[in-house]
């Protein structure tokens, strides 16, 4: 999911040669290529890119609804776009879909599939606004024509959010598979004396990506984020060959329905559909827009299917002891198995840099103009050294992978994905709008905001008690 963040955010002016072409910007999900420029890479150059969003100064007129024309290069076709979300869409979310299958029910498989019925029409809502104001290039855009500035800064503060809280899943995740690939690999530091083995190959590992944090050319190192779908699509495969040729038995009952997990997991659901703030890219990289809808469809149908298989072979083969990743209950002397915990230790590696471009390019904009180069590249690592140094306490500091996914779809994709765009194209068109829709809206607005609170509380929680239990063995 987080290689997909990165083109929410306003496209900045930057030179031609330093553009990181919106192919490569995607993490390699984007099958179709494109010319915009999605953050700047090199340094006080003019953008010579054919599709800028122009910043602030454009800022001020996206309410007008002037029509500035569509993307003259896209180029992206109803099987392309197809492609682009269903990469957008799986992520580290499939990870933990057994789990919460087997902890919510299997009648919580009806809220899975519900789910993403509804983040499918909210993605619909996105198109809807897109094709009112063409000049609308972003989530943040959107916003804005919804609420003016206000708006912009409450987008922009979820994606924010979103990115932050996946990073430190991320980071666990590394930790918890990176220890499993080195089982038995003890480390002695006397520095780091309080330090387990596995939480010192994790810093050892988020040290080894650190320097990619000072690059400024990243379509240098942008091939590296494009293992996404191949990687999702291995550990599907590994799980679908266990549950064949595995041995592992298989046939265990799952319980019809745990209705006191249901809000923690809802956020584990709503995570695994967590991909609207580069929906509107996708949309503008179309051939014809006015097929969004159905791309929306098709790539939601897909990926709710593999989901769905994904869940319940998992829960079937490992019942109660299922792990929250699925790549840890595989059988360890499987080759596909060291292949999908290999993929599941150097996608975190490989996501740094480019989940952190973002943060860079906002951070740039506002450094003053006379200051030279190298105390820019300066400032841009240093502090991308403390947020990820920061990112990596996190994790070590709290390794509940599943808590903090389900805090994470709780408290910032359901809104993002739910309630932000209903409210957003609720009040675009607030003139238009017949009553079925909005009535609808409403309800949908009503139901992510009960999921929100319910599964931030509930989340939060277990999370407290966990660490409670952790920090006093």
């Amino acid at each position: 999911m987080l290689g997909k963040m990165r083109n929410s955010f306003p496209n900045l002016p930057c030179s031609e040669s330093g553009c990181l072409p919106s192919k490569t910007a995607n993490a390699g999900n984007m099958a179709a290529p494109s010319t915009s420029c999605n953050f700047c890479v090199e340094e006080n150059k003019a953008c010579n890119c054919d599709d800028v969003d122009r910043g602030v100064e454009n800022s001020k007129s996206l309410a007008d609804g002037k029509d500035v024309g569509r993307n003259v290069n896209a180029n992206s076709s109803f099987a392309h776009s197809v492609i682009n979300m269903t990469g957008m869409l799986i992520g580290l979310g499939q990870l933990s879909t057994p789990y919460a299958l087997e902890n919510g029910g299997w009648v919580s498989a009806f809220l899975l599939v519900g789910l993403g019925v509804v983040c499918a029409y909210s993605s619909h809502l996105l198109g809807k606004c897109l094709a009112k104001n063409p000049k609308l290039t972003n989530y943040a855009d959107i916003g804005q024509q919804a609420f003016g500035a206000k708006g912009r800064v409450v987008a922009a503060t979820f994606i924010y959010l979103e990115i932050f809280m996946a990073l430190v899943s991320y980071t666990i995740s590394l930790h918890d598979n990176v220890s499993t690939v080195f089982l038995g690999t003890h480390l002695n530091l006397p520095s780091a004396a309080n330090l387990s083995s596995s939480q010192l190959l994790t810093v050892v590992a988020v040290l080894v990506a650190l320097p990619s944090l000072w690059l400024r050319d990243l379509s240098s190192i942008s091939f590296l984020s494009t293992g996404g779908i191949l990687m999702s699509l291995v550990i599907f495969a590994t799980v679908a060959s266990t549950a064949v040729f595995g041995g592992v038995g298989g046939g265990r009952d799952i319980p019809v329905l745990r209705l006191e997990n249901i809000p923690a997991i809802s956020g584990l659901y709503i995570f695994s559909f967590a991909g609207h703030i580069v929906f509107p890219n996708i949309y503008k990289q179309m051939k014809d827009p006015s097929e969004f809808t159905k791309v929306s469809i098709v790539s939601f149908s897909l990926v709710t299917t593999l989901y769905t298989s994904l869940a319940f072979m998992g829960a079937k083969m490992f019942g109660p002891e299922v792990n929250p990743q699925i790549t840890l209950s595989l059988p360890r002397n499987l080759v596909l198995t060291k292949i999908a915990l290999w993929a599941t230790v150097l996608t975190p590696m490989t996501k740094y840099a480019l989940e952190f471009a973002p943060f860079a390019t906002q951070l740039e904009r506002n450094l003053p103009h006379s200051m030279n180069p190298r105390t820019r590249t300066a400032v841009r690592g240093g502090v991308g050294s403390v947020l990820l140094l920061l990112i990596l306490s996190l994790a070590l500091s709290v390794p509940c992978f599943e808590l903090v996914l389900s805090l994470t779809g709780s408290l910032v994709s359901v809104a993002i994905c739910i309630i932000l765009p209903c409210v957003f194209h609720t009040n675009v068109f607030w003139s238009q709008i017949s009553k079925p829709v909005l009535v609808l809206n409403l309800v949908l607005i009503a139901l992510g905001c009960l999921l929100a609170v319910s599964g931030t509380i509930s989340s939060s929680q277990s999370l407290v008690r966990n660490l409670h239990k952790l920090h006093s063995a």
